[in-house]
């Protein structure tokens, strides 16, 4: 898992968009190349994409990307009504945290922004990753891209679970400082 001194996350900027493309189109082709047939790959992260529309689908998002040194080494967006769009990480540095890092703002985001409810298609290859992050599968979809089937999961997750479980521990929190002054 790479330091905190090592890894940064930060907002995105436009000038990220070329970096990102090139991550997500990488990622596509060597990651989810396992659940996916190469057609279907093919048509999920194909060669040519324009990159000024790519760039224009982080506006006015919650956007941000992790950064190692000088290289983007993942990001994710989501909008501002709660729909995570897209979270990748590099081929290379998968199963170091960083997509729980990234997750993690967009939920901090949320709690910011008083979002009920975070939404996502999960490939097949990110479903088991957003469950062990709280998401719960709504249903199995197949969805078309540049006319080839895939499959994915809608997943949702509630903020209000967070809520109620920040409530507990600041009330368990209470209990336990209540406690401690009556032993001394």
């Amino acid at each position: 898992m790479p330091s905190a001194t090592t890894l940064k996350l930060r907002p995105f900027r436009a000038e990220d968009a070329e970096a990102c493309l090139a991550l997500f189109r990488d990622c596509v082709h060597r990651v989810n190349s396992r659940d996916y047939t190469q057609a279907q790959i093919d048509a999920w992260a194909p060669r040519t994409i324009d990159l000024e529309a790519w760039r224009c689908r982080f506006d006015d998002r919650l956007a941000y990307v992790a950064v190692e040194g000088d290289r983007i080494v993942g990001f994710t967006d989501m909008t501002r009504a709660g729909h995570l769009d897209r979270l990748f990480v590099s081929a290379d540095h998968q199963g170091r945290g960083i997509a729980r890092r990234l997750v993690e703002r967009l939920l901090s985001d949320a709690a910011d922004h008083s979002i009920d409810e975070i939404t996502t298609e999960a490939s097949i290859t990110a479903r088991p990753f957003f469950e062990r992050m709280g998401f719960s599968v709504v249903r199995e979809q197949t969805v078309e891209c540049h006319g080839v089937q895939l499959t994915n999961y809608r997943m949702r997750r509630s903020m209000q679970a967070d809520a109620k479980d920040l409530a507990t521990e600041s009330a368990r929190k209470v209990i336990r400082v209540a406690s401690a002054r009556r032993k001394s």
